[in-house]
């Protein structure tokens, strides 16, 4: 994941939920969770396992985030 998914010190704009609409993942990152730990409010809505495997995308169910999983 890239720097820009990490948390900030409080009173930023870290304090909003995850706006991420695409995150690419690799195999590294499995198994697949969302939140992830570096995202912004890691603990904004309960971690839910996404099966990303088999077709290689898989939405959050309560935010909405796209992961796709980078296979290169």
């Amino acid at each position: 994941m890239s720097d820009e998914h990490t948390a900030g010190s409080p009173g930023t704009e870290s304090d909003t939920p995850n706006t991420f609409e695409e995150v690419r993942i690799t195999r590294a990152d499995l198994p697949l969770h969302c939140p992830m730990p570096g995202m912004r409010l890691w603990d904004s809505h309960p971690k839910v396992y996404l099966p990303i495997e088999e077709t290689g995308r898989e939405r959050c169910p309560y935010c909405g985030t796209l992961y796709i999983l980078d296979t290169a």
